[in-house]
């Protein structure tokens, strides 16, 4: 459908028309939400420059600043380092009208403090066995949970870390874990394909966007997010995702190698 992002000024002319559709879509959502007094809570997971911020930017953009927040967790107090792991989120989660986006969550634990040693084996053990439990309780209370993971390449990443450490607007991005994101590229792999067998449940099941071109990879996102609420004077032609870019993650799509290795 795409070629690469920076490859002349249709494809980007196209670019900007799809998106600028797509986020009019967003607002016809939004609209409807706010008239259901809906709560939204849209999970994105990732390694290291998957393009986490980025999607959020063009999720976000033309949303209702009012009703629309992002939660992107820092390193815990030592406060809460003494609770209940999940309660340290529970004070972000949506209420009413609110659309809200976690750059990172709880799967924190999962993954980055699961290769770094951050959380003990116990911690994750306990973590695995608990979470399925704890999102079932926050659908059947009635928010709307949607989990993506954004995929993205050995050889990509690498590339956009070295790009991150050049640029003088990037380098609040930059962290001691960056060094280690390429290095520790199989414990990663490990770990997410764990996480993934073990908290893709029906309730709340992973969805895995291939993000090495970024610019296909948030339109394609944004359609499969839409594609999943149903709202008045929907586009459904527009919000149809392209399947080789997101996709459901499953047993057999890892098998076949759809994610990256």
């Amino acid at each position: 459908m795409y070629d690469d992002e920076d490859n002349g000024d249709e494809r980007d002319k196209h670019y900007r028309r799809e998106l600028r559709a797509l986020q009019i879509e967003l607002v016809k959502l939004q609209r409807h939400l706010l008239k259901e007094d809906a709560r939204v809570l849209v999970i994105l997971e990732g390694r290291d420059g998957a393009g986490k911020d980025g999607t959020i930017k063009r999720l976000t953009e033309h949303m209702s600043p009012r009703d629309t927040r992002i939660h992107a967790p820092n390193k815990p107090s030592d406060r809460e380092e003494s609770q209940w792991y999940f309660q340290r989120f529970v004070p972000h989660l949506p209420s009413a009208d609110e659309f809200v986006i976690f750059n990172r969550s709880w799967y924190n634990r999962a993954g980055v403090e699961r290769v770094m040693g951050f959380a003990t084996e116990d911690q994750v053990v306990a973590f695995m066995e608990n979470v399925v439990r704890f999102e079932q309780m926050l659908v059947r209370d009635g928010i709307i949970l949607r989990k993506y993971y954004l995929d993205i390449s050995k050889k990509e990443q690498k590339k956009r870390l070295a790009e991150r450490e050049k640029s003088p607007l990037k380098q609040w991005k930059t962290s001691p874990i960056d060094a280690c994101a390429t290095q520790k590229w199989h414990e990663y792999s490990k770990a997410r394909d764990d996480m993934f067998r073990r908290t893709s449940h029906p309730i709340a099941p992973w969805r895995v966007v291939h993000t090495d071109t970024k610019k296909i990879a948030r339109l394609e996102f944004l359609r499969d997010l839409l594609e999943g609420f149903s709202y008045p004077h929907k586009n459904k032609k527009l919000t149809r995702p392209d399947r080789s870019v997101v996709f459901p993650w499953s047993a057999e799509a890892e098998l076949r190698g759809h994610i990256a290795k």
